[in-house]
């Protein structure tokens, strides 16, 4: 989807769209910050090139459109090699013209694309002299740059000496991954300092940074390799003749880290088509990398095509950078609402100014905890950085400290649980409410009641919300001590719904043991990792005797989750214990306890089911033996039959059981070349297992 473009209506009008482009760009590659996000950035300039277009005679001498890095700030050390930027398109057309215009230039098709992910980070380059890290340089205006040689040796994957002796120019991109761009917020904050509103941010803010008390770590990419005034005259010749995908290699045979190392590696395609789906697989998986990426870089791979297309004042001709949709904004926090979740959490939630990111309007994003919100020093009116990708929930950053006016107003806490006026356990990052789950008895009820839980037909919230007032149910246990004649004694309860609820409940203490799990909400579990726990242990008695250590051998559980998973079962032992006493089934059917040990000494090792070591995902609507199953019985099912169930697909998918309607996940597999089944296919494949 191509990104709109600002309308600009008069020269007035382009002149201040010239002068907002250069001061954002001024932020943006200078200081660490910027005032419009990316996609806004992007729609300004297109539409100051659009204006200038049609009045070429018009052109103002500050216009972004002809400096590199758009009007970034200037520098003092000379580049080798002018230090370009990317010219953008935002869609399958427009990147078949620029290959079209590219095939004019060189004289024939290209016959060969390398396809990289496009960093968001700071574009620096690193001189090496015998193989020791001695400069390094920022982009600047593409001339010059910045010496910012103070930050060697706290960039990761950036070696202080390469594995050869030579001397060479390695240039590639700083940024900061999610891990430690929340260390560094972590750190900035303790030592008195506004928290970064973006990992770009941080990093060029990090860079350019001299005296500070501490330092923070970032990492490095590289995505050139080019010779020196020095470097060795075979060495200089060898490196004018590489393809780039032979210059990546190189690099990281060097000891440069590249994106060899992640799940996007760069690659090369011979096609059009080919590079597309490149472009497809990426943007997929974009949610998943520990880094951002807003886009992917496209190059002719060949050196004599690269000769041949040349270079413009500000852009290589022989490479574009293809565009993602946004997936960060910037918007206004209005107000932060306290809702309790049904284990008594208290979580705030911020209500936003509306912006639309992916395609999709956002209204509200998480804020996590209190701890969170002191920590990022977020205010009532603060402009904020908003983040979304893929299905992810919308969170938000830092605040853009720089936007602050002076009218903020600092983020009232609850002093008591907002729910039932009760007191509030602050002991631990996430608040929440003393009383529990007490204080949102109906919400845990009717959450434990439900169809992917104990599946109690005839216990909707109106049901539970009468056993709750009337005195007869205050926790899960009671429900299965109640008798036909309290029931009878309830309103609108006859004699034969109250018999179908009897028979409801009798009906839910045979339910296996990983459902019984989920319906007991302990935090850090839900459906999916309820079927993990129970399948690895068997028996709610191994569940309850493993410590932290035993819980992270399930997937999933680590080394953050598993303490609190522990504490809280002990925290509802009696609740289990009285589940246990009321008849309610603890075990797990075809489960093994881990180290099962049989009378004769032998280890029970459990056998290897159809779907064993694959991953699966079910999408479109279920017809034939399996019409009947929920989704979340589809996803029981795959993993009796000894797969793993996923909501998503991607490189890790095994089998996408594709039914009636299925959408966007059966084309994005069939893209990544995943196996696909009907789902009468995959009937007889887990028939064995269709209980």
């Amino acid at each position: 989807m191509t990104t709109p473009v600002v309308q600009i209506v008069d020269a007035a009008a382009y002149a201040q769209a010239v002068e907002d482009a250069v001061k954002a760009a001024a932020a943006y590659y200078a200081g660490g910050t910027s005032t419009p996000d990316d996609d806004a950035y992007d729609r300004l300039v297109r539409g100051i090139t659009a204006w200038e277009a049609d009045h070429p005679d018009q052109v103002l001498p500050d216009s972004p459109t002809g400096k590199v890095a758009g009007g970034a700030a200037e520098g003092d050390v000379p580049h080798t090699v002018a230090m370009l930027s990317l010219d953008n398109v935002f869609s399958p057309e427009q990147f078949a013209a620029w290959t079209a215009s590219l095939a004019r230039r060189i004289g024939h098709e290209t016959e060969r694309f390398s396809v990289e992910p496009k960093l968001d980070g700071l574009a620096i380059a690193a001189r090496y002299t015998q193989g020791r890290l001695t400069r390094l340089i920022t982009r600047g205006d593409g001339i010059a740059g910045e010496d910012v040689s103070h930050a060697i040796g706290t960039i990761e994957g950036l070696p202080d000496e390469l594995a050869e002796p030579v001397t060479v120019e390695v240039r590639g991109e700083v940024l900061m991954t999610t891990a430690q761009f929340e260390h560094a917020n972590a750190v900035r904050t303790a030592h008195g300092g506004q928290p970064f509103a973006t990992p770009r941010n941080a990093a060029a803010g990090t860079l350019r940074a001299k005296d500070r008390l501490y330092t923070v770590p970032m990492t490095f990419f590289g995505y050139g390799l080019l010779p020196l005034a020095d470097t060795e005259p075979v060495l200089a010749a060898r490196l004018g003749e590489l393809a780039h995908s032979d210059l990546m290699a190189l690099a990281g045979e060097l000891g440069v880290n590249t994106t060899a190392s992640t799940a996007v590696p760069g690659i090369t395609a011979t096609t059009t088509e080919g590079v597309l789906a490149r472009v497809r697989e990426i943007a997929a998986l974009r949610a998943e990398l520990p880094f951002g990426i807003d886009g992917i870089v496209i190059k002719a791979d060949l050196a004599a095509d690269q000769q041949a297309a040349g270079s413009g004042s500000r852009a290589p001709r022989w490479a574009i950078a293809y565009k993602l949709p946004a997936v960060e904004k910037i918007t206004r926090l209005l107000e932060v609402e306290w809702n309790v979740g049904r284990t008594g959490i208290i979580a705030p939630r911020g209500v936003l100014e509306p912006v639309e990111i992916d395609g999709s309007t956002i209204t509200y994003a998480t804020l996590h905890n209190p701890a969170d919100i002191t920590r990022r020093d977020l205010r009532l009116g603060d402009h904020v950085m908003v983040h979304r990708a893929g299905d992810v929930i919308p969170r938000i950053g830092a605040p853009v400290a720089h936007l602050r006016t002076g009218a903020e107003q600092p983020i009232e806490f609850p002093q008591v649980c907002p729910r039932c006026g009760s007191g509030i356990d602050t002991s631990e990052e996430r608040w929440r409410c003393e009383q529990g789950r007490n204080c949102h008895l109906v919400a845990s009820l009717s959450y434990a009641a439900g169809r992917d839980q104990l599946d109690i037909e005839g216990l909707g919230t109106t049901r539970v919300i009468q056993l709750v007032e009337a005195g007869l149910v205050t926790d899960l246990a009671d429900l299965f001590a109640l008798t036909r004649d309290q029931l009878l004694s309830l309103e609108r309860m006859a004699e034969t719904s109250s018999d179908n609820l009897l028979a409801a409940l009798a009906q839910a203490k045979t339910q296996p043991l990983s459902r019984v799990l989920c319906a007991l909400g302990v935090r850090g579990t839900g459906r999916s990792m309820s079927r993990r726990i129970a399948r690895h242990f068997a028996t709610m008695d191994n569940i309850r005797a493993a410590d932290a250590d035993a819980l992270q051998e399930v997937e999933g559980i680590g080394a953050e989750k598993a303490p609190s998973i522990v504490a809280e079962l002990a925290e509802i032992t009696p609740l289990i214990d009285k589940l246990a006493a009321a008849g309610v089934n603890m075990t797990e059917p075809g489960a093994t306890p881990p180290s099962a040990v049989a009378d004769n000494g032998t280890v029970t090792v459990p056998a290897a089911g159809p779907l064993t070591g694959m991953t699966v995902v079910v999408t479109g609507a279920m017809t034939g033996p399996l019409e009947q199953l929920s989704r979340n019985q589809m996803n029981e099912l795959i993993e009796r039959a000894g797969g793993r169930s996923s909501s998503s697909v991607s490189k890790k998918t095994t089998l996408v059981v594709a039914g009636d309607n299925a959408g966007s996940k059966r084309a994005k597999a069939e893209d990544l070349g995943i196996r696909l089944a009907t789902p009468d296919e995959f009937a007889a494949l887990v028939a064995d297992y269709l209980t």
